[in-house]
């Protein structure tokens, strides 16, 4: 690399007010490109002096926030000057740093944001605050999130639970539509033509859809805590695949200090994300016992409970409701909460006493979660997949 094009990049890092240093050591001007990407990084970057306003440079007056079509500017010079990963991240810092909450509330800059996680989980909180007129658009810049994590995890849950589910309960009632034919062309293989070049059945077997009163029912217990936005993203997503297969039964229960039971939104990912109410205390006893009284058949339950197990409610109340639920035939899994970069966000020392009850608690990578639910509906131990998810 150059030694001019090195000075540019330290300049652009350092910001404007190393211009008179650099210009010393022999630097050459910015380009038209690099002034752009020098006023776009200054205005979240750039020192006291440096903020929104024309061009990126001098904001028009203390204590006034920057007038929409000054953002808008700004976020399209983002978008053409850096790749998406970048432009998420500097939008990220302007939301902290300067408290750009318009960013989230005004539909012009909504449709000009670049899909993130986290400025997701920030405009579910704010959800309440939104204008109408931001509404429409808050929904699209959410279903962006969620298009993207249903591509990630549809397929492989749906094949999950295919997989797991033994399919070859039979019924004596006839059904075309029930008809298991691998397992009828298997079982009269003996009686196969040769003229006809076809297998002629003494027996057909049928699918037992009155199988369905025993169908696995997995619960997904959801705290709706301040932490807990992208853990909700992603367990709204996976709630709303596997409410969409008759093979499974699903329910859906957030909690805070009160119970909100979602299940008749998971028609929708996007309405169920809306469904929540981030923020406020925690009971999670309160909610496992809720949970309790949703259970019919605990052999063939599965039981989630998804959070940073900062308890606000009464502790022992919770240890002894997760053990009252493992001792009963349920499986009980504990997933952390992941804050950012997937990181493990909880209190380690009621983790720590979940996990001396004997249930599986850790944090679990989004793109693992098809293999956990094929485990867990499998009977098999997630010990593999728990150690991978320690903080």
């Amino acid at each position: 690399m150059a030694q001019t094009e090195q000075l540019s990049r330290w300049r652009l890092i350092l910001g404007a007010e190393t211009e008179n240093s650099f210009t010393g050591m022999g630097a050459g001007g910015l380009s038209q490109e690099e002034l752009l990407m020098d006023g776009a990084l200054g205005a979240i970057y750039g020192g006291p002096g440096e903020s929104f306003g024309s061009g990126g440079g001098a904001s028009g007056g203390a204590g006034k926030g920057p007038p929409s079509p000054v953002i808008s500017k700004w976020l399209g010079d983002l978008r053409s000057l850096f790749d998406p990963e970048m432009v998420a991240v500097v939008q990220n810092d302007a939301i902290e740093r300067k408290g750009l909450k318009q960013l989230l509330l005004e539909p012009e800059l909504l449709e000009g944001l670049e899909p993130d996680l986290n400025l997701a989980s920030t405009l579910l909180m704010l959800k309440d605050q939104i204008p109408k007129k931001s509404k429409e658009s808050a929904r699209k810049f959410i279903r962006k999130i969620v298009e993207e994590i249903n591509r990630l995890l549809e397929n492989d849950v749906r094949r999950a639970v295919t997989a797991a589910l033994n399919r070859r309960a039979h019924a004596p009632l006839p059904s075309a539509a029930a008809i298991d034919f691998p397992y009828t062309i298997r079982r009269n293989l003996q009686n196969y033509s040769p003229e006809l070049k076809a297998v002629i059945p003494e027996r057909v077997w049928f699918f037992d859809r009155s199988s369905k009163i025993n169908r696995w029912h997995i619960i997904l217990d959801i705290d709706q805590s301040g932490s807990m936005g992208q853990s909700i993203i992603y367990s709204s997503v996976m709630a709303c695949v596997l409410a969409s297969m008759s093979a499974v039964k699903t329910s859906v229960v957030a909690f805070d200090t009160q119970i909100m039971d979602l299940t008749p939104l998971c028609a929708d990912p996007v309405d169920l994300l809306f469904g929540f109410q981030m923020g406020g205390g925690t009971d999670i006893a309160k909610s496992i016992a809720y949970c309790q009284g949703l259970i019919e058949a605990p052999a063939k339950t599965l039981f989630f409970l998804i959070s940073d197990l900062c308890e606000g409610g009464n502790r022992a109340a919770l240890l002894r409701r997760v053990e009252e639920l493992k001792s009963s035939g349920v499986n009980v899994v504990v997933l952390l909460a992941i804050a950012d970069g997937g990181k493990p966000f909880y209190d380690p020392e009621t983790a720590r006493r979940i996990a001396n009850l004997g249930v599986p608690c850790f944090a679990c990578a989004p793109e693992r979660l098809p293999e956990l639910l094929e485990r867990c509906l499998k009977g098999q131990s997630l010990e593999g997949l728990a150690a991978k998810g320690k903080a």
